[in-house]
């Protein structure tokens, strides 16, 4: 997230339009949020396995076996920060802060869900 957030600092922003005005810096902040997520639901969901990148398919299956909540972020997630971050590029503020909230909420969410380390 910190990685994100530093790489939206440098996007100029106008606010009178309440929006950025250099597409390229939305859309590696968008990815970086969406790679973090990544990590997050592998850690919990175990999804990899062969070769190869599982779809993401694969991830909302498994997520919604483990937990709705889950499934839910995710949906959005993927929406607001892989597709409209990440390839559109859409450079208004409110669809990167959502980006931003909804990252948190995964990476929180996934945290929640880990069971508790095993002492022995």
């Amino acid at each position: 997230m910190a990685n994100a957030e530093e790489i939206i600092k440098k996007a100029e922003y106008d606010p009178e339009t309440r929006s950025y005005l250099d597409n390229k810096y939305i859309k590696t902040a968008g990815n970086i949020l969406w790679n973090g997520c990544l990590v997050a639901l592998e850690a919990l969901l175990h999804v990899r396995t062969g070769k190869g990148r599982p779809s993401i398919a694969k991830y909302k299956e498994a997520a919604g076996k483990r937990d709705r909540m889950l499934l839910g972020l995710m949906n959005a997630g993927y929406d607001t920060m892989h597709l409209c971050m990440g390839y559109d590029g859409l450079q208004g503020k409110k669809v990167c802060d959502s980006g931003f909230e909804y990252a948190n909420d995964i990476i929180n969410r996934c945290s929640k869900l880990m069971p508790a380390p095993v002492c022995v």
